[in-house]
């Protein structure tokens, strides 16, 4: 089957999941026919995503890891943790955010040929890779995570606790939730510069730099965040915002600075 017509059917899958969801959330739903029916749905998006991935990453000529294709492995890796944790948490709400986001980054792929090759690349620099793909990942739910608390303490500050509100898991549980995926996606994140240091000749060469400092700002906001969640107690607003900060350097630091190098300068 031309990887086409599994793109399409995989964008129109991943929708359906996200429509499922969605639905199940504004009419209050708690019932788990429609969250496995949803889950079974992006299962099957998924595993077509793998494929298209698997066809457009590696070649002969080494690992295409451009900005569309970087974008579009991200958000697979993102579909792929959200239905694993739904599996025994209530995440799987965060799949209405995701779900069309790696739809949408399936029809880039398919819609711009902007490429970056890493010829002859060796475990260390796979292994680098890897790590700081699932970092970003992982950082990119608690960004989405972030997003839905903050709705949901928006409306619970405003005494409007009705509504999809209802369906969604108690304050304390999605803060919870989301510290633990900060923490994780912290201890990749570390895991990942400190590799880039072993394995990378120059982290600070011209066109790492800004990368570089972009990740190491992002490292610092998260680590604060958790050292004030210790020490102090953050949580709420304060942590909604550190986080989607910290997210804000660490997406210009992976997807921005490709942007800009692979699709406006065209390097």
């Amino acid at each position: 089957m031309h990887s086409l017509v599994i793109g399409i059917i995989s964008f129109f899958l991943y929708l359906v999941s996200a429509f499922i969801l969605g639905y199940r959330l504004s009419t209050r739903s708690s019932a788990p026919a429609g969250k496995w029916q949803a889950l079974g749905i992006a299962i099957v998006a998924v595993s077509l995503h793998s494929w298209i991935l698997f066809l457009s990453l590696f070649s002969e000529g080494g690992l295409n890891l451009g900005v569309f294709h970087a974008a579009s492995l991200m958000t697979w890796v993102v579909a792929v943790l959200i239905i694993i944790t739904a599996l025994s948490r209530p995440t799987e709400n965060l799949g209405i955010i995701a779900f069309p986001s790696a739809a949408i980054a399936i029809v880039l792929q398919h819609s711009f040929s902007a490429s970056h090759m890493l010829f002859n690349w060796q475990n260390p620099i796979e292994i680098h890779i890897l790590i700081s793909i699932l970092a970003y990942s992982l950082l990119s739910i608690a960004a989405v995570q972030a997003i839905i608390l903050a709705i949901q303490d928006y409306h619970l500050r405003n005494r409007h606790p009705g509504g999809f509100i209802r369906a969604l898991p108690p304050l304390q549980t999605m803060e919870t939730l989301l510290f633990q995926m900060i923490a994780v996606g912290f201890v990749l994140h570390s895991l990942s510069l400190i590799t880039g240091i072993m394995f990378l000749e120059n982290i600070f060469a011209q066109h790492l730099v800004h990368k570089t400092v972009l990740s190491l700002i992002a490292w610092c906001v998260f680590g604060t965040l958790l050292w004030g969640r210790w020490r102090f107690g953050w949580r709420g607003r304060t942590a909604i915002r550190w986080t989607l900060g910290g997210f804000l350097a660490l997406a210009l630091a992976y997807l921005g600075s490709k942007v800009v190098l692979e699709v406006i300068l065209g390097r």
